[in-house]
C-alpha cells in the first residue's frame, strides 16, 4: 500500500521535495496541512470514545497530548504553525483557516467522520500510514534544508520531534491490528482503511495543488 499509494508519490509532494516550488506553492503546502494537523486530536478523540478498555484509552491518549500539547508545552499542532511562519506567512492567517481549499477541508473532515462512524479496529487501521511516514518525513526535512535556503531552519522542529513518534504509534496500531483483525473481512476492511486514509492524503495535495496554480497530471 505504502509503494502504492501513499502520498510521497503524488506529483506536488515530488516538485516539493525537488525544491521546484515557488515561495507561495510551498506556503499553500504549509497552510493547507495546518488543517490536517489541526483535526488530528480530534480524529483521535473520536477514536478514543470507541476503544474497548482503559488500557487501550492511556495509550491512546498520548497522540492527543502530542498534537494539543500538554499545559505549559507546545504540541505538533503548535509546531506545525510554526512551520509555516518560517515560510512567511502570517500565524493569523494560518489559523483563520483562509487559505484551505474546499478540497482540503473535505477529504479532512471525511476523515474525521471516518474515525467517528467505523469500528475502532478499521479506525486505528487507517492510521497505519505511519509506518509510511518517518522516512519520508527524514527526505522532506533534508529536501526543505538544501532547496529552499529562505525557510527558517527552526520552523522544522515539528518534523524531529514527529519522526520517533510516527514510529511509536506505528508499533502500537500495527500490534493491535494484528491481534485483532483475525477473521479474512475484517482485515480486508483493515486493508480499506488504510487505502481510504491513503486517498485523504492524496485528495489534500490535489487540492493544494490546484489552489497553487500546480498542474497535476491525472
Amino acid at each position: 500500500m505504502g509503494e502504492e499509494r501513499y502520498h510521497d508519490k503524488h506529483p506536488f509532494h515530488q516538485r516539493l521535495v525537488a525544491g521546484s516550488l515557488s515561495r507561495e506553492q510551498v506556503q499553500a503546502w504549509a497552510a493547507n496541512r495546518y488543517y490536517y494537523q489541526k483535526q488530528i486530536p480530534v480524529k483521535d478523540a473520536a477514536i478514543l470514545a470507541n476503544l474497548p478498555s482503559a488500557q487501550h484509552r492511556r495509550v491512546w491518549i498520548e497522540r492527543i497530548y502530542d498534537h494539543d500539547g500538554r499545559e505549559g508545552t507546545r504540541g505538533g499542532t503548535q509546531a506545525w504553525i510554526a512551520l509555516a511562519r518560517a515560510t512567511g506567512l502570517e500565524e493569523a492567517d494560518v489559523v483563520s483557516e483562509r487559505y484551505v481549499a474546499a478540497g482540503t477541508r473535505f477529504a479532512v473532515d471525511a476523515y474525521v467522520h471516518f474515525a467517528r462512524t467505523r469500528s475502532w479496529v478499521e479506525a486505528v487501521a487507517s492510521s497505519l500510514t505511519e509506518l509510511f511516514g518517518p522516512p519520508v518525513m527524514v527526505r522532506r526535512m533534508a529536501a526543505i534544508v538544501e532547496r529552499y535556503p529562505w525557510i527558517d531552519p527552526a520552523g522544522l522542529a515539528y518534523f524531529e520531534t514527529r519522526i520517533p513518534l510516527a514510529k511509536r504509534d506505528a508499533e502500537t496500531a500495527l500490534q493491535w491490528i494484528v491481534a485483532e483483525a483475525t477473521t479474512p473481512e475484517l482485515q480486508d476492511r483493515c486493508v480499506a482503511a488504510l487505502r481510504f486514509k491513503c486517498d485523504v492524503l492524496w485528495g489534500v495535495l490535489d487540492a493544494t495543488a490546484l489552489s497553487s496554480g500546480v498542474f497535476v497530471p491525472a
